[in-house]
């Protein structure tokens, strides 16, 4: 995540949480035999808490004088 923090990043992280959000959704419809996502289904709750899917797209700024560069 830091690595890619120069710049506008932040849209390119929302896109690949939704992505991954719905390939992981589309996983679990086809594994209940459903159609569709299941955006009404399973609220994000249940996607990031209960199965787990990383959720920490934060970037961290390092104070430069306390990291010793």
């Amino acid at each position: 995540m830091n690595y890619f923090r120069i710049g506008n990043s932040a849209d390119a992280f929302r896109k690949i949480r939704y992505n991954a959000e719905r390939k992981v959704r589309r996983f679990a419809a086809k594994k209940s035999k459903r159609h569709g996502f299941g955006w009404k289904r399973w609220s994000s709750e249940v996607v990031y808490g209960a199965w787990g899917l990383f959720d920490d797209y934060r970037i961290v700024y390092y104070d430069r004088t306390k990291v010793g560069v």
